[in-house]
């Protein structure tokens, strides 16, 4: 079974830090992209980063400088730093997996991020 279980989020004031965690079990992590993408209220889910399986990134351009995605696959985990916080990052931030070959996509259960003084 494929868990993916995100956790460091929380309540923190503009201008704060954050990392975020994402433990991945039933799944060989080292052969998998992996991303971080986030839902606020009312919008759409995006893309916030990925890292390849060989460690190349990808961040999203509004947030390149203050959040930076990374990986460590002895402990099967990907994290996401993010620094300068403003309140327009506050929404649920989503782990994600995936593979091309086979075609295989695993998201997990979100973790909270609210960023308010």
């Amino acid at each position: 079974q494929v868990q993916l279980v995100e956790s460091g989020g929380g309540l923190v004031q503009p201008g704060g830090s954050l990392r975020l965690s994402c433990a991945a079990s039933g799944i060989r992590f080292s052969l998998y992209a992996m991303g971080w993408y986030r839902q606020a209220p009312g919008k759409q889910r995006e893309l916030v980063a990925v890292i390849t399986s060989g460690g190349s990134t990808n961040h999203a351009d509004s947030l390149k400088g203050r959040f930076t995605i990374s990986r460590d696959n002895a402990k099967n985990t990907v994290y996401l730093q993010m620094n300068t916080l403003k309140p327009e990052d506050t929404a649920v931030y989503y782990c994600n997996a995936f593979r091309s070959s086979p075609r295989e996509r695993y998201w997990g259960q979100g973790t909270q991020v609210t960023v308010s003084s």
